[in-house]
């Protein structure tokens, strides 16, 4: 029997939406089918995020289109609200979505970032996704990848010629970020703003 006190509804019970927070997100397709990474759907989708950021509903600081997902780190506007966001977003490319066989999921996934939390961890997961996924050899950029450039300055100096150091790939299906940090040679407590 259905208990309507568990799952997706009481995850949501309670969420708190703040004004100018920071945000991760994790969109899915629906069974896990592939498909986003198609060339039109994904100018589709960054369009999309693009049009809601000219609208100040957030402004996304780093993305990464998966084949069967998508990873957001946004910050909300400053009358933005999350879950009105989300619909936002996910609404208008549910036809779009469709026309490929594709839905999303009902549900996503957000973390709302502490003001004082390292995003260091948070850029190079989003930055390495695809690389860990084994998409493409780690010699290649993936073009489905997305930094804000005001990011991008300060993280593109971590990379090795704008691309991943392999040693930061080696395993790392099985290890997590903490090892890619200490890999990088970066320090705890080292957060951009």
């Amino acid at each position: 029997m259905l208990n309507p006190a568990k799952g997706h509804a009481a995850l949501r019970r309670g969420r708190y939406s703040s004004p100018n927070a920071e945000y991760f997100l994790t969109l899915c397709i629906e069974k896990k089918f592939p498909g986003l990474t198609n060339p039109s759907l994904a100018q589709t989708i960054r369009a999309q995020w693009q049009k809601l950021e000219a609208s100040g509903l957030w402004l996304v600081r780093s993305a990464v289109i998966m084949p069967d997902h998508l990873h957001l780190f946004v910050t909300l506007g400053s009358d933005a609200e999350l879950s009105p966001g989300i619909r936002n977003f996910k609404g208008p490319l549910t036809p779009v979505l469709r026309t490929c066989q594709l839905k999303w999921q009902d549900s996503y996934y957000d973390h709302r970032l502490r003001p004082n939390e390292d995003l260091l961890p948070l850029f190079l997961y989003i930055y390495l996704n695809p690389y860990r996924a084994n998409l493409l050899p780690a010699t290649q950029p993936y073009p489905h990848y997305y930094c804000h450039p005001r990011d991008w300055a300060w993280l593109q100096s971590l990379t090795h010629e704008n691309l991943p150091y392999p040693e930061w790939l080696r395993g790392a299906q099985h290890r997590g970020i903490k090892p890619l940090l200490q890999l990088a040679g970066c320090r705890r407590g080292f957060t951009p703003r």
